[in-house]
């Protein structure tokens, strides 16, 4: 019963720390933001943010993965909501895409979160999005709506497309516009895996 305790209190501590981190993160940015404010908005101690996350980087590493998650949920929910699997696919890239317009998507995730953690593509959570379009290649493939291609190296350029273009949209001047030029590219590339053009 302790442990139990014990593991939701540690549980509470964690998410106040994600939940005080995202704000000032957003707000600051993460080279601005004071890990002293914000541990004191949490109203916990820095030990509490070394116990928890090592330091500053693994708390922004732990603020990406839950921003990225839920992108990758209402993405799919997006998706969900198109006439048939490949709408779906291209839905869930164009809202993915879309999100980088987002304030606190943009500076945490898109411009902060890669000049830190590196990689975007290396992230656990960009993973579990592969995996999501890993399955539903796969099964475009099956029903032949997509070429028979290697379905790993569709799905990898495809979340790779949609996660450039997000950047894109995120560092530029004119994300609007970006925007609009970037989701038409994302349609036409997408559009070369299927087996019958124009479908």
């Amino acid at each position: 019963m302790a442990g139990k305790k014990r593991a939701e209190m540690m549980e509470e501590t964690r998410a106040k720390l994600i939940r005080s981190a995202r704000k000032a993160f957003s707000e600051k940015g993460y080279a601005a933001a004071s890990m002293d404010e914000l541990t004191a908005e949490a109203g916990l101690t820095r030990g509490a943010l070394y116990h928890n996350f090592g330091d500053k980087r693994g708390l922004l590493q732990a603020v990406v993965d839950q921003i990225d998650g839920e992108m990758a949920a209402r993405a799919r929910a997006v998706g969900s909501q198109a006439t048939n699997d490949w709408e779906g696919l291209l839905a869930e890239g164009i809202a993915y895409i879309e999100m980088a317009l987002e304030p606190e998507v943009q500076r945490i995730v898109l411009l902060d979160g890669p000049a830190v953690l590196g990689d975007p593509s290396q992230w656990p959570s960009q993973n579990n999005c592969l995996q999501a379009t890993l399955e539903t290649v796969k099964g475009l493939i099956g029903q032949g709506i997509v070429k028979p291609v290697d379905a790993e190296a569709a799905a990898r350029l495809l979340n790779g497309a949609a996660l450039n273009a997000a950047l894109w949209v995120a560092a530029s001047d004119r994300p609007q516009e970006v925007l609009a030029k970037a989701v038409e590219a994302f349609r036409v590339l997408a559009g070369g895996l299927l087996a019958t053009p124009g479908r």
